[in-house]
């Protein structure tokens, strides 16, 4: 797995001193996106018609999200929960975890009521962050970077901690590739730290390589959780117990 950086507090880099995107990472973007509108549009269609069975509704789902240096845009992602599906429990969540040691176990392994059948599955094998191939062809986001946050939880980060937004966010990144849900919420703002400091060619490729055989083990990961759940274990625990062991 990979080191997490330096525990000591970073400093924040000024917007104004903020590296731009370089021009061999939009390059990458644009060619990888063009590769995967085909996918995107076999996916579309197959959302449409399950969604259509399952949940009566549009298809995509649009949220605010913090991109670059701070700045608001919009997410898409293929919907995968109930409309009218409430946010407040997951912000208490995510708030928790901020103030904990928890590994960042998603709602998803508790058997989240508001789910779609099935959309555990789409969710965990990162499917449903597909339409965001549209965010990267407008520049909003990156293949590769942090994850964007919600403007709830970026509220909530300390001024040092803020510095991961001086990359473009992207579909997988440093985090995602080196344990993600294994995680704790202090190790995920470092890993992203890490990325905004060290963008290169050959990191973002170690990354796309890897984020394959990531996303396997977020379903196993996923997996253990909802089984755990079931029999009474929490997911946190179960998440702690993989951890520990590898």
């Amino acid at each position: 797995m990979h080191t997490v950086c330096n525990k000591t507090p970073l400093r924040v880099t000024s917007p104004s001193r903020a590296t731009a995107l370089p021009s061999w990472k939009r390059l990458i973007d644009i060619a990888c996106c063009l590769a995967g509108l085909p996918l995107l549009a076999v996916c579309t269609l197959m959302m449409t018609i399950i969604t259509k069975i399952v949940s009566p509704g549009p298809v995509f789902f649009r949220q605010e999200r913090i991109g670059f240096q701070g700045r608001r845009f919009k997410i898409y992602k293929f919907r995968s929960m109930i409309l009218g599906a409430d946010t407040k429990g997951h912000q208490s969540y995510y708030k928790d975890l901020i103030g904990t040691n928890a590994p960042m176990v998603k709602l998803d392994a508790r058997g989240d009521s508001r789910l779609l059948p099935g959309a555990w599955l789409l969710r965990a094998t990162g499917l449903d962050e597909l339409p965001q191939l549209i965010n990267v062809l407008r520049g909003e986001m990156s293949l590769v970077g942090p994850r964007p946050c919600i403007p709830s939880e970026f509220d909530q980060y300390l001024p040092w901690q803020r510095s991961r937004c001086d990359a473009l966010p992207g579909l997988t990144g440093l985090w995602q590739v080196s344990g993600k849900n294994r995680t704790t919420f202090e190790e995920m703002i470092r890993y992203d730290i890490e990325y905004t400091k060290t963008i290169s060619p050959w990191l973002d490729t170690r990354i796309i390589v890897r984020t394959v055989p990531a996303l396997l083990m977020q379903v196993y990961d996923t997996k253990v959780s909802r089984k755990a759940q079931s029999n009474g274990t929490t997911a946190a625990a179960a998440i702690t117990s993989l951890r520990q062991a590898s």
